[in-house]
């Protein structure tokens, strides 16, 4: 074959292959109609490098959990079983939701520094919290109501984390009672409290506690008042149910639907939220249990030094996922300040955001003792039950594991704020 031909041929392969390109506008004949290889050019839209050739979102919903390669695959799932209102409650931030959005793009702020020559063949994850020994820093977050998203709830989410040696904290807002999550767990189970604006009412909360043998409790402090979940509202709307279907002890959110409030007198109560509470709180508490307190809510370093002024035992990194203010500030941005003055002192869990395993390890380089997910266990509950919640947990772990090895840190204790630097 000739030279020309050869060219000529080389040229139709190249045309071909670039009419084939779904980002490319030319056609074919558009493209063999043109006389010279310099107009060819000339009409070439630069294309993104690299080049994305698999749809980020799958094209056919996973039918199992083991074919899920990110957690992202749960939540599509999710949203196509769970009932609109239901999902809506999960999804949705508040306002504009610009933290919501935060809480994963400021990821992006903070990039990794490797470090190479190092023995990787085996990686401990193993963590210690208040005296126990934990194989991962992974936690399930406390989260609300989890019965909207399969019937055994957070009982499916304690038998998650009893079969993969997980942490869990059970919320006040949930839809189990301590006493089955800590015999489905048969292990540490950790609480979270919304203290409402009685203190009698915390108080009695944490009398039941420590007759189920809980060891720590975390106070929510950043639930002061209203909100406006837009995204639930919406959704709401397209929700044709009656409520009263799986509402039956009373409105959605209500305190009839938080068996934690079961025999409590609500006479004098004025608002479920703690919109009075004061650094005086954690004093009385201290007279009431011996349960370790850990502060959920804490975004600053001032806060973080009155946590220690007061005497906590923990403090907890977080904006509530996106849904008690939306100021704007990821989470992971609120880390190393809280970090700079507690690191070394109390245990800094962190959450908001944890989508990936290089997630994980950026907060805790930034200074975090442990990590807790919210949103992805919620998504493999709704998509599969206790099978998918394990199954999210699982990448999570794998993925994290995979950045210690990558990053040169066999162990917890020798990933070090040197390996992130924030680069905008």
């Amino acid at each position: 074959m000739s030279d020309d031909k050869n060219q000529d041929e080389q040229r139709r392969q190249l045309i071909r292959w670039l009419a084939a390109s779904p980002l490319f506008a030319l056609s074919a004949n558009d493209l063999l109609a043109q006389d010279t290889a310099n107009e060819l050019m000339r009409n070439i839209v630069k294309r993104p490098d690299p080049m994305i050739w698999t749809p980020t979102v799958p094209l056919d919903l996973i039918t199992d959990p083991s074919q899920a390669i990110n957690v992202f695959d749960f939540e599509p799932v999710a949203f196509s079983k769970v009932p609109p209102a239901h999902f809506g409650y999960l999804a949705s931030g508040i306002d504009d939701e610009v933290t919501l959005r935060a809480n994963r793009s400021s990821f992006l702020k903070y990039s990794l520094r490797p470090r190479r020559m190092r023995d990787v063949s085996e990686i401990d994850t193993s963590v210690n919290l208040f005296g126990t020994k934990w194989k991962t820093p992974l936690i399930f977050a406390p989260t609300g109501g989890n019965k909207a998203y399969d019937p055994e709830g957070e009982v499916a989410v304690a038998k998650a984390a009893r079969k993969g040696g997980y942490l869990n904290v059970l919320s006040s807002a949930g839809a189990s009672t301590i006493e089955e999550v800590v015999a489905a767990r048969q292990g540490e189970v950790w609480f979270q409290l919304y203290a409402t604006s009685s203190f009698d009412v915390a108080k009695q909360i944490a009398n039941r506690l420590d007759r189920a043998g809980v060891p720590v409790m975390e106070i929510t402090v950043d639930r002061n008042g209203g909100r406006n979940q837009e995204t639930f509202a919406r959704l709401r709307k397209l929700d044709g149910r009656d409520c009263t279907t799986c509402h039956t002890h009373g409105a959605p959110g209500s305190r009839f639907e938080r068996p934690i409030y079961d025999g409590i007198d609500f006479t004098n109560v004025k608002s479920m939220t703690s919109s009075n509470m004061t650094w005086d709180f954690i004093r009385k508490m201290r007279d009431v249990t011996k349960m370790k307190l850990v502060i959920k809510g804490i975004q600053t370093q001032e806060d973080a030094e009155l946590c220690l002024k007061y005497g906590v035992d923990g403090i907890h990194v977080s904006n509530h996922g996106g849904r008690s203010e939306d100021g704007g500030r990821g989470s992971i941005e609120c880390l190393p300040e809280v970090a700079k003055v507690a690191k070394g002192k109390v245990p800094i869990l962190f959450d908001s955001g944890i989508r990936r395993g290089s997630d994980i390890f950026k907060a805790m380089a930034l200074g975090a003792s442990a990590v807790c997910v919210g949103r992805p266990y919620l998504w493999g509950l709704g998509a599969f039950g206790q099978p998918g919640v394990e199954r999210v947990m699982d990448i999570l772990q794998t993925e994290f594991r995979a950045s210690m090895q990558q990053m040169g840190t066999p162990n917890i204790a020798s990933i070090v704020p040197s390996m992130v630097i924030k680069t905008s």
